[in-house]
C-alpha cells in the first residue's frame, strides 16, 4: 500500500497541470506515504497532516471559486477534474465536493484554516509551495484572474508565510509551463516573465542573475528531488520542472549577452 499516496498524489498534478505538475503530486503524495498506516480510506494516517492537506486544499478552492461572487461552470469543471482525476471512490469525492462546498460559505474561516494547515506543514517549504501551486492551477485553468480572485490568492499565500515576490515567481513558473505547453507559438518566454521565474529585478547585476538561477537550479534539480523522496522512474518527468527555469535563465542570458 505504500504506493497509493504517490499514485494519487501524481495523478493529482498530471490532472491539474500535466507532468510538471505530476512531479509536484508524487513528491507530496510520497510525504503522505511514508506516514500511512492501516487503510486509505479517509485518508488515515499518524498525525493528521495529509487529511488536512486535502482538506484545506479543496476548501480553499471553493473560497477562491466564490471570491468573484458567483462559481462559474468552468470553475466547477476544474475542481471536479481534480476530483476524479485523482480516482477518489465515490466516498472520497463526496467528501472532497462537500470541503469545496464547505469553503464557498461567506463565513468560511480561511484565517484560522491557514493557520492550522501552516502548523501542521511545520515549515516545509516543499509542501507549503505545492499547495499553493495546486491553488495558481486550478485558478488559471479556470480563466483570467479576476481582482478579487487575486487578493484572495495573496491572502493565502500569506497566511502560510509566503511574500508577494515569491508568490510572483511561483505563478510566473506555472504560466511559463503552459505557455510551453500551448505549442511552439507560445514557447519564447517573455523577458518580464523570465526574469520573475528566477525571482529577480530587471535591474540585477548579472552576478545575481546567474547566482539565483543556479539556486533554483539546485533546489529543483531532479537528483535534489530523488533524495528528498520522488521515484527513481520519474526522473524524466522531473526534469521538464527545470525546464522553463533554463528557458527563463536562457532567455535573460540573450537579452544581456552574457555567458
Amino acid at each position: 500500500m505504500q504506493w497509493i499516496g504517490k499514485v494519487v498524489g501524481a495523478t493529482l498534478g498530471l490532472a491539474v497541470a500535466g507532468p510538471f505538475g505530476s512531479i509536484l503530486g508524487a513528491f507530496v503524495g510520497h510525504q503522505f506515504d511514508r506516514g500511512m498506516v492501516g487503510r486509505i480510506a479517509g485518508w488515515a494516517a499518524p498525525g493528521r497532516t495529509p487529511q488536512l492537506f486535502f482538506e484545506v486544499t479543496f476548501e480553499v478552492m471553493g473560497h477562491l471559486a466564490k471570491s468573484g461572487g458567483r462559481v462559474s461552470e468552468e470553475e466547477v469543471r476544474v475542481a471536479r477534474r481534480i476530483m476524479h482525476g485523482m480516482k477518489l471512490t465515490p466516498e472520497q469525492v463526496q467528501t472532497a465536493i462537500e470541503r469545496f462546498t464547505a469553503g464557498k460559505h461567506s463565513r468560511y474561516p480561511i484565517t484560522d484554516r491557514l493557520a492550522e494547515l501552516k502548523s501542521g506543514i511545520a515549515g516545509r517549504r516543499d509542501l507549503t509551495r505545492a499547495f499553493l501551486e495546486i491553488q495558481l492551477q486550478a485558478a488559471i485553468g479556470s480563466g483570467e484572474i479576476e481582482n478579487p480572485k487575486r487578493r484572495m490568492l495573496w491572502q493565502v499565500a500569506n497566511g502560510l508565510g509566503v511574500g508577494r515576490v515569491q508568490f510572483a515567481q511561483i505563478e510566473a513558473l506555472i504560466r511559463a509551463h503552459m505557455n510551453q505547453s500551448a505549442g511552439p507559438s507560445s514557447r519564447l518566454i517573455d523577458l518580464d516573465a523570465a526574469y520573475r521565474v528566477l525571482g529577480v529585478d530587471p535591474n540585477a547585476t548579472d552576478k545575481d542573475v546567474k547566482t539565483a538561477y543556479r539556486r533554483l537550479m539546485n533546489q529543483h534539480h531532479p537528483d535534489k528531488l530523488v533524495a528528498r523522496g520522488l521515484p527513481e522512474s520519474m526522473v524524466g518527468l522531473a526534469e521538464q520542472k527545470t525546464h522553463e527555469i533554463r528557458a527563463a535563465y536562457d532567455r535573460v542570458k540573450s537579452h544581456r549577452d552574457f555567458k
